[in-house]
């Protein structure tokens, strides 16, 4: 199969008019090419299917619910929405409920996905500073702990991706040194200032999770997480979905870390869903208008896919390709995967998506099979 006529966002980001060849789910050719199956994509965009590094649920369903039917819901809504990959995000719950959420992911990856593929977990929990915890529960917050992550990570089949934890708890540096080979390491909820976030970058940490919200703000004699990313190589996460953080601040994240940072969606269940009552890692969240709040009044996840951040960010000034590529090179390469999935290049995985100039969804293909 080859898709020709229009514009293919390449490895370099940058659109070209080009033709890019499939086969056996895989981009085989990129270049003037002819053949007998060809989709025809005049006026169109050819760009990557997305990668959610960070989303609980959608479509009714949340990872922490732990079973094959809720991932399969996961599965189809994100794939729907073009998401393509996605690593299932754990909640600081009891340490039972982390273990059946592991289990269920080893098990759900044995099997074909409903449309998106689950490519790992992002343990978001339980290593979190009390005072920054947001929507996780402070009663199950434990302080770093080696064993317990091996545990869990060999429980999901060693696909852990991305482990989060306040880099000023204690025995948090020793964590970090520890698993870095293992596991990328995110500094998240987190009341740490700038010393202690480089002590755990300079220790091995390579990440920073949802920049702005759960930590401390940037200000000029107390520059905290925010400073650290900025003066260092980690990738940093943005919710983009118009609620968490304002565009002026997105603007100038961008500007700070550029191709460093990793859209995000933060999604919850209540994501493609009406107003009304859903549950995050067993708390009651009231959703409204597409922002999600514990009863307390906490924002808890977003309500909004990755697909509509990257909309959203293009629609607060960020250019098309850079916004294209933090939702999908960016994210990839932040978990070791940017050679298997996240640009269109040879030898990856043919997950593509047919944008129009409005910047809708028009054909999206799992592993070059167009999704129903």
């Amino acid at each position: 199969m080859i898709f020709k006529n229009g514009l293919v966002l390449d490895k370099s980001f940058r659109f070209v008019k080009t033709d890019v060849e499939v086969k056996d789910g895989k981009i085989v050719n990129i270049g003037n090419l002819d053949g007998d199956d060809v989709v025809d994509i005049s006026g169109k965009y050819l760009i990557p299917g997305l990668v959610d590094i960070h989303t609980h649920g959608c479509g009714g369903a949340d990872a922490c619910d732990a079973t094959m039917e809720a991932f399969d819901i996961m599965s189809d809504t994100q794939g729907k929405a073009g998401i393509t990959s996605f690593c299932a995000t754990s909640m600081t719950v009891p340490e039972e409920q982390i273990e059946r959420i592991f289990k269920v992911v080893k098990e759900y990856r044995a099997g074909k996905p409903k449309r998106a593929d689950v490519i790992g977990i992002n343990m978001e929990g339980p290593f979190f500073c009390e005072s920054k915890k947001g929507a996780q529960r402070a009663d199950c917050l434990k302080l770093p702990d080696v064993a317990f992550f091996r545990h869990m990570n060999e429980l999901s089949g060693n696909v852990v991706k991305l482990v989060d934890l306040a880099p000023e708890l204690d025995g948090a540096l020793d964590f970090i040194r520890e698993v870095k080979d293992e596991v990328e390491i995110s500094i998240g909820h987190t009341a740490a200032n700038y010393d202690e976030a480089m002590a755990a970058i300079l220790c091995g940490a390579s990440h920073v999770t949802h920049l702005y919200n759960a930590m401390n703000g940037l200000t000029h004699r107390s520059p905290g997480v925010i400073g650290a990313a900025s003066d260092s190589n980690v990738f940093t996460e943005l919710i983009c979905d118009g609620i968490h953080i304002d565009a002026p601040a997105i603007r100038a994240a961008f500007k700070l870390m550029n191709d460093r940072v990793c859209l995000i969606s933060d999604s919850m269940s209540a994501c493609g869903m009406p107003n009304g009552e859903y549950e995050l890692g067993g708390q009651k969240v009231f959703m409204n208008d597409k922002k999600a709040t514990l009863v307390d009044g906490t924002i808890a996840g977003s309500a909004t896919n990755l697909a509509d951040c990257m909309r959203k960010a293009v629609e607060f000034g960020i250019p098309l390709e850079t916004a294209i590529k933090a939702a999908t090179f960016n994210p990839a390469k932040s978990i070791r995967m940017e050679k298997q999935i996240g640009s269109i290049d040879v030898n990856l995985d043919a997950d593509l998506i047919v944008m129009n100039k409005d910047l809708e969804f028009e054909q999206i293909y799992f592993k070059g099979v167009l999704a129903d």
